[in-house]
């Protein structure tokens, strides 16, 4: 977890660099982020890839030319999504994403040679070097890779594929970076396939698809009666899925089916994680890791104590056996082989999802005051384990999201709405 000693970060959220193109990202920032990441490394090459945003392009160069500018070899593999950037890493990899942002944004994700993601530390002393001038810049290089695509595939089957012959399976790919690879997998893998977000024009992505919204997905599998459906987000690092009857399983239900299919002996996931799924584990004798809400905290608590499986909610799913870090692709081809022929709704239904009611509150500030800091430990002293709530600043918007989890809607509802309207009137 984040050290609380550290300074606080200028640039760097919760996930890399991240905002609005133009505004709180420009293409200098990006090109001082190349050039910084390339020193701290001490040169080498960096392996980039980007999504589909149609700002992409630009801030590729821009980091390429930042990396030429430090000495360092810019290794360009073109629209890859983020897990595929992880594997394949050379003395860094970098992804040009914001993940499940609206297009308007982009970001800047960084993974070790490892695969591993950046440390507070490392992030630290990357923000350290940004003023830091061209060094070497003669011996720079910008070179093109045009086989991380089908690399990245043959792994991603070879380790975590399964025969889906008979298999019929919905695949929205929220027209970001799995657009010309996740549908294949599964065609290749004997399943037949109905594609949707797979149309990118660098306006639409996560737009009314992929991960962030399932609404279409819900109707395509109720429409064509699939066996289920998967839904990425736009960098390719977060899955979702819906069973046969068209209804949503979040990413504490994929994380239970897997962790029973698996035969896991502990799992890591965050303070966003349901009650229900942490009175599975407890049933089932498998020991939970909770962390701070990012995939990066999971992978440190896996690492740290020698696990393989964990995730968020959100649809972050880890499998570090064969893997590096949170795929998509792999936990949507685990999970089909988790099912075995069994209806996905039958599957899921090992865990029971208490209520949760969330709120993504506008703000300000995003520091949370003692006033609400001292309200939500006493509304969680006195519920006393039969709910809960839970208020965190966003690492990347404006916002404090507030969840609240009850044993009945109406109580969720409530202690959610008395917490936001706190959170408003402090912050707001």
């Amino acid at each position: 977890m984040s050290s609380p000693t550290l300074m606080a970060h200028k640039y760097f959220g919760t996930d890399g660099v991240r905002g609005v193109v133009g505004e709180d990202l420009t293409r200098q920032l990006v090109e001082r982020l190349g050039r910084a990441a390339t020193l701290w490394v001490g040169g080498g090459a960096v392996l980039v890839g980007r999504d589909t945003r149609g700002t992409g392009p630009e801030l590729e160069r821009a980091f390429a030319s930042g990396v030429a500018s430090a000495g360092g070899h810019a290794v360009l593999a073109g629209i890859l999504p983020t897990p595929a950037v992880a594997l394949l890493a050379l003395d860094l990899g970098i992804v040009i994403s914001a993940s499940h942002n609206p297009p308007e944004y982009n970001g800047v994700k960084f993974f070790r040679k490892d695969g591993g993601k950046l440390t507070d530390e490392d992030e630290e002393a990357i923000e350290a070097l940004l003023e830091a001038p061209p060094s070497d810049p003669e011996r720079g290089q910008v070179d093109n890779l045009e086989v991380a695509v089908d690399s990245y595939l043959d792994l991603v089957l070879e380790r975590f594929g399964s025969d889906l012959s008979g298999l019929r399976v919905g695949v929205d790919c929220a027209n970001g970076a799995y657009t010309a690879i996740a549908p294949r997998a599964f065609e290749e893998l004997g399943a037949e396939v109905v594609a949707i977000g797979v149309d990118p024009d660098g306006t639409n992505i996560n737009v009314g698809c992929g991960a962030t919204d399932l609404g279409a997905l819900r109707e395509l599998v109720r429409e064509q009666e699939l066996d289920l459906g998967v839904a990425f987000d736009g960098d390719g690092d977060r899955m979702l899925a819906v069973d046969e009857k068209g209804d949503p399983l979040d990413g504490d239900q994929i994380v239970a089916v897997l962790a029973l299919d698996l035969e896991v002996d502990l799992v890591a996931v965050t303070t966003m994680t349901n009650l229900g799924f942490h009175r599975l584990m407890e049933e089932q004798g498998v020991r939970v890791l909770v962390t701070d809400v990012g995939d990066r905290y999971v992978l440190e608590a896996l690492k740290r104590e020698g696990g393989v499986l964990g995730g968020e909610q959100s649809g972050h799913i880890i499998y570090l056996d064969g893997h590096v870090t949170g795929d998509g692709l792999a936990a949507a081809l685990l999970l089909c082989g988790a099912v075995r022929g069994r209806p996905v709704s039958e599957a899921s239904a090992v865990m029971e999802r208490y209520p949760q009611v969330k709120e993504n509150v506008r703000v300000v500030r995003r520091q949370l005051s003692d006033r609400i800091r001292h309200e939500v430990d006493r509304v969680n002293a006195e519920l006393d384990g039969t709910g809960r709530v839970l208020v965190r600043p966003s690492g990347t918007e404006p916002v404090v999201r507030v969840l609240a989890e009850a044993e009945t809607d109406e109580a969720a509802s409530a202690l959610c709405a008395s917490i936001t309207a706190l959170v408003q009137q402090e912050l707001g």
